[in-house]
């Protein structure tokens, strides 16, 4: 069975709709076919065939051809000097496409490769686009393409929309266990009723796989996710970003790898494999990141090893050594200030949380299992609504 992301079914599905239109896309380096060939240059190919125009290309985070390396770094639209249309950024003074450009559209495709957790902000550019064409008569086409984390496993609290921002917009879990067109569905079902949208789903996609375990073409997204090790540990270890401890950003294996300066490496992986469950071991790790926190400074801290990917649980794994760090570390350790993510008064750490209660059981020493039991009702509640987008059983 050949496995195809949604993009190379658009002709099958969707010629007729194509025909005559103008056209713009959301993408970016990884909007890539089967052979690797680029989504852009795909449609260029049958622009005579099937009589459309390409009149704008716009990006996410981290640029069209993921050239933004650091986090929360803005870009700005541009002519590339190979193609006839503009590229506009979606990330930076416009998140929404503004009604003057889409007066010269007359319909959008999106085709952006998420990673499975709510703070990846892609699936947030997929909403600004929902919004920017709610009650429009511009069409949203969705390609699909595989959650590389599987699409079975959920966890963490749903967003509470008091901490809605640009790293959660509506409420999800934070590891979601959907694909974008059936976010896109569950958007629309709920938030944006009136937006003309199609999707594109994949051809043979298994929920139950990892990225490793398929055969889809996969490009690193954004630059400091490179692949299923990253993707799979991401969900709890981007909660570092929020604090004044390194998250591996500046090294080549970032969320993998957690320290600082003032960490004593080796008592926090002895604390921390002495209460691990054994899905995941803690290896004593030195490193200098070369941009970022601690931009060339020797940091100690941990490497994450995923033992046993069926009974690992990142989220969870991500509060266990935040909690590690308060406890050992209370005279060095902070989190983070606002701003972050387009948010200027609500903590980092509460808005990628998705609330505020979380920040303060753990500083209060609560053991994991009373504050997961928190949760569990309302992402009960929530995999109620998922099911009923799911496209692929």
């Amino acid at each position: 069975m050949e496995q195809r992301p949604g993009i190379e079914y658009l002709f099958d599905n969707y010629s007729a709709l194509l025909k005559g239109k103008r056209l713009g896309l959301v993408v970016n380096q990884a909007s890539v076919l089967s052979d690797f060939s680029h989504t852009i240059f795909y449609l260029q190919r049958y622009k005579d065939q099937y009589h459309y125009e390409i009149k704008a290309v716009f990006g996410p985070q981290h640029g069209i051809w993921g050239h933004t390396q650091a986090n929360m770094i803005e870009w700005e639209s541009y002519q590339d000097r190979r193609f006839q249309f503009p590229f506009y950024s979606l990330y930076g003074k416009n998140r929404k496409i503004p009604p003057e450009i889409l007066r010269d559209i007359d319909i959008i495709i999106y085709d952006l490769q998420d990673v499975g957790t709510r703070y990846y902000t892609f699936i947030w550019t997929l909403a600004m686009v929902m919004s920017s064409l709610d009650g429009t008569d511009i069409p949203l086409i969705v390609a699909d393409r595989p959650n590389p984390i599987n699409g079975v496993s959920v966890e963490g609290p749903v967003l509470d929309m008091k901490y809605s921002s640009f790293v959660g917009i509506h409420p999800l879990p934070i590891r979601h266990g959907m694909t974008v067109c059936e976010i896109a569905s569950y958007f629309k079902g709920h938030f944006y009723p009136d937006v003309k949208l199609y999707l594109l789903p994949m051809a043979f996609w298994d929920r139950t796989k990892y990225l490793d375990q398929l055969t889809y073409p996969w490009v690193p997204p954004s630059p400091n996710m490179p692949g299923i090790n990253t993707a799979l540990v991401y969900p709890g270890s981007c909660l570092i970003e929020a604090t004044n401890v390194s998250e591996g950003r500046g090294t080549t294996t970032p969320f993998e790898v957690i320290g600082a300066p003032w960490i004593d490496g080796l008592k926090l992986t002895r604390h921390l494999n002495s209460i691990s469950d054994g899905a995941q071991v803690f290896r004593f790790h030195v490193f200098e990141p070369t941009f970022d926190k601690y931009e060339g400074k020797i940091c100690e801290g941990i490497q994450i090893h995923i033992m046993d990917r069926t009974r690992f649980h990142p989220f969870k794994t991500g509060l266990i050594i935040l909690r590690a760090l308060i406890e050992l570390y209370s005279d060095h350790f902070m989190w983070k200030e606002p701003p972050y993510e387009y948010e200027y008064e609500k903590m980092p750490i509460d808005i990628l949380l998705g609330c505020g209660w979380i920040r303060q059981e753990l500083e209060k020493g609560t053991p994991y299992s009373e504050i997961e039991s928190c949760w569990k009702g309302e992402l009960s509640e929530f995999m109620d609504i998922r099911e009923r987008y799911l496209i692929y059983k």
